[in-house]
């Protein structure tokens, strides 16, 4: 008989030490299987088909020649698609109108789906999708992103569009120092490695989807809601996700997928290829941002602005927060932040990692830096001279605020006392050799999750939360809390993910889900050690207790949280060429309790990575005459690469939040703020010529010299 004597062995504490991933093993050795690679008896292949105008109708779809073509199954299109209900507001508001598929004539961009083409194998299906000829009645299109558009206007996304205290005008008036500059950056995509992938079945008239996604509870809510069925008859499932970055929600071919499996009474699954995740998968927005700092003599600043413009679709409303950053990082007199749109005939931008902080903090960062150089203060030195004792805006206290402590560390670790603040000064042989900084936020908030944690009579635990694991390492960082919690080793922890069928739980995005899943795991894992007095019977089915913190985080006082992170860069400047090496970086955070330093390490250094793409690299570049990308694809597209890659380092502080129960923050995001003002602050002291927009290019450095 099993008692619960051996269950709550006292250990010395898992969370906080480097554990490999549980489920490492799988993933090196092809065992762990992704959203397009689970088999399904009697498999039938989607194959999306996009539109070729920019604006128009449809006028017709000529199906009859490919469905007669071999393997072809249906071809679904406006004409016979099922209807879906769009009148509803899911967890994230109202709904995308792209991902109502298939509903009218319209198109209004350019990768617009029109039609799916079913076939017996992916190879027939894409065949025939290339084969479908489909005729537009085009209209004239407006892609022309620029700062003066006279239709852009102000608004709300999950925070106020517009922020205002203080006199602006009167204030910059009375500072004894101005900058007053405008900075863009591009639009950039999310490119991970893993594209979209879904399969629909039917089940004994329950509804299946095998999905690679960041919440399986949001994607069953809104595929109950688009096809009007009750919640509990949907399931979805998400084992393993190579990569989301804020993409990965509910899209075109999820829905796809259900239609085609609902028409055929068959398993039907949809893979997007790369160049369609251009299209369908949303992206962040250029951003055009002006920055107005006024400071007295001493760099007290006084007024500060930040006025942000981004774009969205003509169908569906998305903002990037820029200005947000400001609305926590620096406080003055007069404090005045707008966060704008325009719309035009291009798709909906989405969250991408560090939506609106990092392109934010850019411009912010960038500007602080310009400041210091008016002023001739240490950069470092001015960020402290401004740092703030409550929100800016909100006049909220931080739960903790150790942004000073982070600045400190990394002044230390990269020698910034023997830096000479004069720029164009240091040289390597042909390279001229700078450094910068930048500081770092993003929010740490948490979502309601349920979790359920049960007593095995084998002396085991099993952990059921419907979290999903984007690549972040959530198996591993759960199973150490909960082994904490229950008091036992971490091989006596099994955690069950990704299945709606697990219960409400919040989503893999804002930096939110280990903290919003430990919160649940740790109230179920507490309840359940008290009930486990010695001598207690365990029973063959277990001994269960499920939690909900819906009450817990409900009850929250009302701060500010946020995460924190100082970086810093050094990079080598080639003025003949106009190429920019960055050769080392480091970032010290201050981002709550890690629950695991191997793959949080990872973590702060992948979004610092992201960093120097997005300083160097990244950049959409479309044509104005079709609406379309030049080069829709990873061989266009410029990541990153191992060669781009120096020597980074990622620390942290001594840093728990004191109002969670594990004192968790979140680091998902935060690594990648910041950076790419750090990297773009050292090439200006490199070179003494300022780039304020990004990506900085070689011929950006190029004509910048020249007219230097």
């Amino acid at each position: 008989m099993t008692t619960a004597t051996s269950r709550t062995t006292a250990t010395k504490g898992s969370v906080g030490t480097a554990h490999t991933r549980v489920e490492g093993r799988e993933k090196v050795t092809g065992a762990a299987r992704y959203a397009g690679e689970i088999p399904f008896a009697g498999l039938a292949h989607g194959w999306l088909v996009l539109s070729t105008v920019a604006r128009g109708r449809i006028r017709s779809v000529e199906t009859e020649a490919v469905l007669a073509m071999p393997g072809v199954l249906t071809v679904l299109h406006h004409h016979n698609a099922p209807r879906l209900e769009t009148d509803y507001v899911g967890l994230l508001g109202a709904p995308d109108p792209t991902v109502a598929v298939f509903q009218h004539d319209r198109v209004p961009y350019l990768g617009w789906p029109v039609a799916l083409v079913v076939a017996e194998t992916s190879e027939q299906a894409r065949e025939a999708a290339e084969a479908l000829v489909v005729h537009y009645e085009q209209e004239p299109h407006d892609i022309a992103f620029s700062a003066d558009r006279p239709d852009a206007y102000a608004v709300d996304g999950h925070m106020p569009g517009v922020a205002e205290k203080g006199d602006l005008d009167a204030e910059l008036a009375a500072s004894a120092v101005v900058v007053d500059e405008e900075y863009t950056t591009p639009e950039e995509h999310h490119g991970m490695m893993e594209p979209h992938a879904a399969a629909a079945r039917w089940d004994g008239g329950r509804l299946e989807v095998v999905d690679s996604n960041q919440g399986t509870t949001w994607v069953a809510s809104e595929l109950a809601n688009l096809f009007s069925l009750d919640p509990g008859s949907v399931r979805v499932r998400s084992e393993h996700v190579g990569g989301g970055f804020g993409s990965k929600g509910v899209r075109a071919h999820q829905v796809a997928a259900v239609m085609a499996a609902t028409v055929l009474q068959r398993p039907v699954r949809v893979v997007m290829t790369r160049r369609q995740m251009f299209s369908l998968t949303g992206y962040r927005s250029p951003t055009t941002q002006r920055i107005r700092l006024g400071a007295d003599a001493d760099g007290r600043l006084r007024a500060l602005e930040h006025r942000s413009l981004s774009l969205t679709s003509t169908v569906h409303q998305f903002v990037e927060p820029c200005a947000g950053v400001a609305r926590v990082m620096y406080d003055a007199d007069a404090h005045h932040t707008a966060n704008r749109v325009v719309r035009l005939d291009l798709p909906t931008p989405t969250f991408m990692r560090a939506p609106g902080e990092a392109p934010g903090s850019f411009a912010v960062e960038s500007a602080l830096d310009e400041l210091a150089e008016k002023c001739g203060i240490d950069p470092i030195t001015l960020r402290m001279r401004n740092e703030p004792e409550r929100g800016p805006v909100s006049g909220l206290p931080f739960s903790s605020r150790n942004l000073l402590a982070c600045f400190r560390e990394g002044a230390r670790r990269f020698d910034w006392a023997d830096r000479d603040p004069r720029p164009g000064l240091r040289r390597d042989g042909r390279w001229l050799l700078g450094t910068g900084t930048a500081a770092a936020s993003f929010p740490a908030g948490a979502l309601p999750s349920t979790a359920a944690v049960t007593a095995e009579a084998d002396g085991t635990f099993t952990v059921r939360i419907n979290a999903t694991d984007i690549g972040t390492g959530a198996r591993t960082a759960l199973t150490l809390v909960a082994a904490d919690a229950l008091g036992t080793e971490p091989d006596r922890v099994h955690v069950c993910i990704g299945d709606s069928d697990l219960g409400p739980a919040g989503i893999a995005g804002g930096s939110m889900g280990t903290r919003s899943w430990s919160w649940a795991v740790t109230a179920a894992a507490g309840v359940l050690r008290e009930r486990l007095v010695p001598g207690t019977h365990i029973p063959p089915e277990g001994i269960t207790v499920r939690s909900d913190t819906s009450a817990a985080l409900a009850a929250l006082a009302q701060k500010e949280r946020h995460s924190f992170g100082a970086q810093f860069a050094e990079v080598a400047v080639d003025p003949a060429t106009g190429e920019v090496r960055v050769r080392r970086m480091l970032g010290v955070f201050a981002a709550g309790r890690i629950i695991n330093p191997l793959t949080a390490r990872s973590q702060f250094i992948g979004g610092m990575v992201w960093g120097i793409s997005m300083a160097l690299h990244e950049e959409a570049v479309r044509d104005r005459a079709s609406g379309g990308h030049y080069a829709a694809d990873l061989a266009g597209y410029h990541v990153a690469v191992n060669a781009d890659v120096p020597h980074i380092e990622a620390d942290w502080i001594d840093d728990p939040d004191p109002d969670d129960p594990v004192g968790i923050k979140g680091i998902g995001e935060v690594g990648l703020v910041g950076a790419a003002a750090a990297v773009a602050n050292a090439v200006w002291h490199a070179t003494g010529t300022r780039h304020r927009n990004l990506p900085i290019r070689p011929d950006r450095v190029l004509m910048a010299g020249r007219n230097a």
